[in-house]
């Protein structure tokens, strides 16, 4: 990444820009990889990272978000903790998030990943294991539902999509920021699993055990998910304490992935996420 120096605001309306060259690399994983950040848009979404403890690296804003009270303070900050500040043309923004009317700010903030060694059990937790999951929207929709089930964290198995791609960031919206991710190879997985003291159900088509019949309360659960076109494999399977089916009426031979996955999260938690007493329906 380009240097710059701390607290400074810059005006930039060039698409050959040095440092929106390097913004724009940004949309390729392996650029993402070697400088350990990523984007993310949206001046809520940003508000929240930032709340959340996420240093703003780089906060981008749109000319016409000038005289914006909630912008400005965000600009404030991000330049008191050291990041860049840069103001902006829309074709420039445009440019950096690779599609037309985007949102009129963006972050840039260094990835965070976890080790599979920090997770510890905890009664009525649940954690997620995705096996190498293709979709980006997958990938944020599950991140998402983790979020709203208050999920401790989403493990990515093997060689997966990357959690803070553009698509991904978006589709998460804003979740990205509030839930742990952890990678692992399949190898290193099941060395852990070995030690690990979590329930670990999975999801299979030719499982004998109703999801619904499955007893997850007061008890820290591990749910396992495979990839969108080939399931659960053998190894990670066999790596699991119970197998859950999905019953299944019409024509369709299986659910989308990010769908299976919430159904199985709220049933694991259903016990747990209970209504405002106002909210419920009698």
């Amino acid at each position: 990444m380009t240097e710059h120096r701390p607290g400074q605001v810059k005006a930039i309306t060039s698409l050959a820009n040095p440092i929106i060259k390097d913004l724009k690399a940004l949309n390729l994983k392996k650029n993402r990889n070697r400088a350990g950040c990523f984007i993310a848009e949206g001046l809520k979404l940003v508000i929240d990272a930032s709340e959340l403890g996420w240093k703003v690296r780089t906060l981008i804003f749109s000319k016409s978000g000038l005289g914006n009270s909630l912008i400005e303070s965000l600009a404030a900050k991000t330049r008191a903790e050291g990041g860049l500040v840069i103001e902006a043309s829309e074709k420039v923004l445009a440019s950096v998030a690779h599609r037309d009317n985007p949102q009129m700010v963006m972050g840039v903030f260094e990835q965070r990943w976890s080790a599979l060694q920090s997770i510890e059990p905890g009664s009525g937790g649940v954690y997620i294991g995705l096996d190498r999951i293709r979709d980006p929207g997958n990938l944020g929709t599950i991140i998402r539902t983790a979020d709203a089930v208050g999920a401790k964290g989403v493990v990515l198995i093997g060689d997966s999509v990357d959690p803070y791609s553009l698509e991904t960031v978006r589709a998460t919206m804003g979740s990205i920021f509030a839930v742990p991710l952890y990678r692992c190879t399949q190898a290193q997985f099941l060395e852990w699993r070995q030690l690990s003291k979590l329930f670990f159900v999975g999801t299979h088509l030719k499982a004998a055990h109703d999801y619904r019949k499955i007893v997850y309360h007061d008890k820290p659960v591990f749910l396992m998910m495979g990839n969108e076109q080939q399931g659960l494999p053998d190894p990670l399977a066999q790596a699991c304490d119970a197998l859950a089916r999905i019953p299944q009426a019409g024509r369709a031979d299986s659910l989308n992935l990010a769908v299976a996955t919430a159904v199985m999260l709220y049933e694991i938690r259903r016990n747990t996420l209970v209504l405002d007493k106002r909210e419920a329906i009698i």
